[in-house]
């Protein structure tokens, strides 16, 4: 089954059946004068309210003085009073909580960051943080869901049968598509394979 256009699809579960893009989720809430957040988790939220009958609009911009960066950075440290980045003042801040050399954000770090910056959300610190970091807190999770392509190209070329494929990557692009633009579950399979191969 083609996907549909977004204006001929009836209600939420048939929209579901579908893979969208997060770029093309933007666009949809834009185009209906909807509020267009940067994450495919909340853009279906948005999209979810669409279909139920509520309109999330987009928040009026605040013009926001900025905040001079705090010199002394401790856990009760706000993550938006710090006026936090993942630069390397704040990447040797967490080496020397955790005592990893090479200190490295973790996904939910950063979707936790980002959250808390568009809910402006003045409570949070760098010691919430740091529980994210240990998996103590959960504030926001990464989603998880924008890596359906990466794991459908990786099993698509961990199969033997796709050997035959001069360029691989091509083909699994072109099976994807099939897939994306369907209402099949977003996973490789031989069968699916098998059943498209004429196409590839």
């Amino acid at each position: 089954m083609e996907r549909p256009d977004f204006n001929s699809i009836q209600d939420y579960e048939e929209f579901s059946k579908y893979y969208w893009y997060r770029d093309e989720l933007i666009k949809i809430c834009r185009e209906h004068g909807l509020k267009a957040p940067s994450g495919k988790i909340e853009l279906n939220k948005v999209i979810e309210a669409y279909f139920a009958g509520e309109r999330i609009l987009p928040e009026k911009k605040r013009i926001k003085k900025k905040k001079p960066l705090t010199d002394e950075l401790t856990l009760d440290t706000g993550l938006i009073a710090c006026d936090f980045t993942f630069g390397n003042q704040f990447r040797k801040f967490f080496s020397e909580q955790t005592g990893e050399k090479h200190f490295k954000f973790n996904v939910d770090m950063v979707a936790t960051v980002k959250a808390v910056k568009e809910r402006e959300d003045e409570s949070f610190t760098l010691g919430d943080l740091l529980d994210v970091y240990y998996g103590k807190k959960i504030y926001a999770r990464y989603d998880k869901s924008v890596l359906q392509w990466n794991k459908f190209v990786k099993d698509f070329c961990a199969d033997d049968a796709t050997k035959e494929f001069g360029e691989r990557l091509k083909a699994a692009a072109t099976l994807w598509k099939i897939v994306r633009d369907s209402d099949v579950e977003k996973i490789y399979s031989r069968e699916l394979l098998e059943k498209y191969r004429d196409r590839l």
